[in-house]
């Protein structure tokens, strides 16, 4: 064992790479904030979300392949913005990325949508029925039923 990998100074140099790679000591702390890790790997592919995809073999398996979302989305993004071909990729059901071979589609498929729940947009189904609770207001009278 030499004496730099003693006292840890090849961390310290990959650390450097990881801050290179990543545009960066600001790009890096920009990408810190929004994904709270900082990885070094290779770009697989970009979906039409604008969202970019990476590989690194040396990280433990789970943790080799990731995505890192568009900068549109900020901090507000999940696991529902990934496509479905990407998403055979991230979770292993399949080695070749869609760059490398194009997942099936018909003209009977949908195109992907992210779930909107808990947002402005979620769906809300119109209902005809009236509430079975009414609001207390106070200083008028209740109606009774």
């Amino acid at each position: 064992m030499s004496l730099g990998k003693f006292l840890g100074l090849d961390k310290v140099g990959r650390l450097q790479a990881i801050i290179r790679h990543n545009g960066g000591l600001w790009n890096s702390l920009k990408t810190l904030y929004r994904t709270d890790d900082l990885k070094i790997g290779t770009l697989v592919g970009e979906d039409r979300y604008g969202n970019k995809y990476y590989e690194n073999p040396t990280y433990f398996y789970g943790t080799n392949r990731w995505v890192i979302y568009n900068e549109t989305k900020g901090t507000n993004y999940d696991g529902s913005q990934i496509p479905a071909e990407w998403f055979g990729w991230m979770h292993y059901k399949t080695d070749f990325p869609p760059t490398e071979k194009k997942p099936v589609e018909y003209k009977w498929m949908a195109t992907h949508k992210e779930n909107l729940s808990g947002t402005k947009d979620a769906y809300m189904p119109y209902s005809t029925t009236r509430p079975k609770i009414e609001s207390w207001k106070p200083g008028q009278k209740q109606s009774q039923q």
